[in-house]
């Protein structure tokens, strides 16, 4: 079963679209605004978020972080889809000039560093499994909780 979330906002455009499209192991969506806690969400044996990191503010990346633990069940599975840097450093000139056009538009917003993302994950108890990369210079990270 997936359960996707989305913000106040959008939400009327992904009802529809569930509700006309979606499959039978698709939910009903819920509306979660990572900077207010507690999410209305059971607790769940993995999160999967695309293209969000690097049209998200960091604080709020950081909110997404510190709210996984409340909703995840040990051995939960996270995974993100989107492009990243490393060290710094862009994987691809598309990826820079993505990160210099996400700049313009929002300067809070950016190609994240996998370094800082890794971090925030093992703050929260995830553990790296896998760097995959994707089509279009994105990549898949992977990270599992640990059992406590």
């Amino acid at each position: 079963m997936w359960q996707p979330p989305e913000v106040l906002a959008e939400m009327p455009g992904l009802r529809k679209r569930i509700f006309s499209e979606g499959p039978s192991n698709l939910r009903a969506p819920v509306v979660i605004d990572v900077n207010e806690t507690p999410w209305d969400v059971r607790k769940v044996d993995g999160v999967f978020t695309a293209n969000t990191l690097h049209i998200m503010h960091w604080p709020q990346v950081e909110a997404l972080f510190a709210g996984l633990p409340a909703i995840a069940k040990p051995g939960a599975v996270l995974a993100i889809y989107g492009p990243f840097r490393y060290r710094g450093r862009h994987t691809s000139s598309s990826n820079e000039s993505f990160d210099a056009m996400l700049h313009a538009r929002d300067p809070a917003s950016g190609v994240r560093d996998f370094e800082a993302v890794d971090q925030l994950a093992r703050a929260v108890g995830f553990a790296l499994l896998a760097d995959h990369a994707m089509p279009a210079n994105n990549r898949t990270l992977v990270w599992r909780r640990e059992a406590t």
